[in-house]
């Protein structure tokens, strides 16, 4: 009695928690409650292939030290005829002067030993040298680009608000993406791939823009564009900037960015919040420059170049530029989520129409209902009253697979229906080898009671076993496969674990009420 009474209680709230879970999948008003996640086979949605363009990262760096040691030559007073960044990823340097060269041979160990020496040329007094990064640092800063970028589009569409969305690395430097349930996807594409790298720059006011634009372009300045369209004729109007190259401040030292509409144009705008330091920085940049011009600039292109009034403090400003609604929320979301730390691009794009989905989830179903009549059929007809009983467990096995689903918020899949499926046929061959070992035990002339409690335990270390096997298996599946392999491997370990607890427990529960409850003397078996 002791073995029916906890058996019972783990059967019935096993059982209870199932139905719970399933209903708001096909009831949602009934209960609220998360529902089966559909994956992207079956709702439809976005599946893409990004490749980080890693060499960008290293032409980023190496762009960033050329910087710092055009400021380091400035500061140490060291005369360099050339500095250029040549290839991406080398660094060309050219000084003049046997008490500069040693100035420079300093200043290059004290404050540049990162970088490699790749040539060395002297010639009487000139020094042409050419700089890069050793291979080991060039592989590391590929390597977090590409896990930095992973993180920073998890992040975007986090924010964006897809449901289930699986976002992976495959290879080296390539991004699986699938977004299930996306209609707008041009949006989305836009979205995860912007760089949204943000930079403040000052405008070059001492040159003339016109010279610049036509390829006189000063050293040390670029020029950017403003793109706004025209109300009247919705063309696009490109303004010119002469800017200074080097940036004064960058987002990195964002930690927020919101949508807000000005009280004046009614237009919307985005606030951005700077940490403590870039406060600072802005304060202090903002005094320093009173009446000029700053740039703020997102992926190369100018949103806005206002004259600075008065020193700013709060560590506030504001991106203005005629967005729609969904623009200013979009770039609200890439400036929180960060930039990313190289460009990507889209290898592999494809649609699923919604559609398409709902005809593989009809014949999904409709193959595990033909499954399950043929399944209960035959255990009716060849094992009888006791055939009934697995049947029984059987429907509740179907819920529990559901149930378990809901409750773990895993995707549902066309493999996954096919698990399911296969399921259906697996889940009654534990009954199987209980039923017959009861028969053999019944055959040799024991007592009901003793036979059933015999079938039971002789059957149940092959049964897990047999599962244990299966289970391992499934798990492997769900640890190294992709989506639909992932998604068929869910819903056989929710099957392989669900038909055991059956097997086991339920339709032990349920022969146990009819031996000691009805204390029946003849088993239909």
């Amino acid at each position: 009695m002791k073995n029916i009474s906890w058996k019972l209680v783990a059967s019935v709230l096993v059982v209870l928690a199932a139905v719970v879970y399933t209903i708001p999948t096909f009831k949602s008003e009934i209960w609220p409650y998360k529902k089966i996640n559909l994956g992207l086979d079956l709702q439809g949605g976005m599946h893409l292939v990004l490749e980080v363009q890693t060499e960008k990262a290293v032409e980023s760096t190496i762009e960033r030290l050329a910087q710092d040691m055009r400021i380091a030559l400035k500061k140490e007073q060291i005369r360099a005829t050339g500095l250029d960044q040549i290839q991406g990823s080398k660094i060309s340097v050219r000084i003049e002067g046997k008490d500069q060269i040693d100035k420079f041979d300093k200043l290059l160990n004290d404050s540049f030993k990162d970088l490699r020496i790749q040539s060395r040329n002297i010639d009487g007094e000139t020094l042409s040298i050419s700089l890069d990064l050793p291979d080991k640092e060039s592989s590391r800063i590929k390597k977090m680009a590409v896990e930095q970028a992973l993180e920073t589009i998890r992040n975007r569409i986090d924010q964006f608000g897809v449901s289930e969305p699986d976002i992976r690395l495959e290879g080296e430097k390539r991004l699986l993406i699938q977004l299930p349930g996306v209609k707008d996807t041009q949006r989305a594409k836009d979205l995860i791939g912007k760089t949204a790298l943000l930079e403040f720059k000052l405008l070059d006011e001492t040159h003339d823009v016109d010279a610049a634009v036509k390829g006189t372009v000063p050293p040390g300045t670029e020029v950017l564009y403003e793109v706004r369209e025209d109300p009247q004729t919705r063309r696009a109007i490109k303004t010119p900037y002469l800017l200074m190259k080097r940036a004064i401040l960058t987002g990195s030292y964002l930690t927020d960015a919101k949508v807000q509409i000005d009280s004046q144009y009614n237009e919307p705008y985005v606030s951005i919040k700077f940490d403590k330091k870039g406060a600072q920085l802005f304060e202090k940049i903002t005094e320093e420059n009173v009446k000029k011009r700053l740039a703020i600039v997102l992926d190369q292109k100018v949103y806005s170049a206002p004259v600075i009034q008065e020193k700013i403090g709060g560590g506030e400003a504001r991106i203005t530029g005629r967005f729609s609604p969904e623009e200013a929320r979009d770039l609200a979301i890439v400036l929180r989520a960060g930039a990313l730390p190289a460009p990507v691009k889209i290898l592999e794009e494809r649609t699923v129409g919604p559609s398409l989905g709902t005809d593989s989830i009809n014949k999904g179903i409709l193959a595990g209902l033909v499954g399950a009549i043929l399944v209960i059929l035959f255990m009716a007809f060849y094992y009888k009253g006791s055939g009934l009983i697995a049947d029984i467990a059987l429907l509740f096995n179907i819920i529990m697979i559901a149930g378990g689903l809901a409750a773990f918020q895993a995707t549902l899949t066309m493999p996954g229906i096919a698990g399911i499926v296969l399921t259906i046929g697996m889940a009654v061959d534990a009954n199987v080898l209980i039923f017959e070992r009861i028969r053999e035990e019944i055959r040799h002339g024991k007592p009901l009671r003793a036979a059933v409690d015999a079938g039971f335990h002789m059957a149940s270390w092959t049964i897990l076993d047999a599962n244990m096997t299966t289970l391992i298996a499934a798990l492997v599946l769900f640890q190294f496969g992709t989506g639909p392999v992932k998604g068929f491997a869910v819903t056989l370990s929710l099957g392989v674990i669900s038909s055991v607890f059956t097997a086991l427990v339920l339709t032990r529960v349920i022969f146990d009420f009819l031996i000691v409850q009805r204390k029946i003397k003849r088993l239909s078996i």
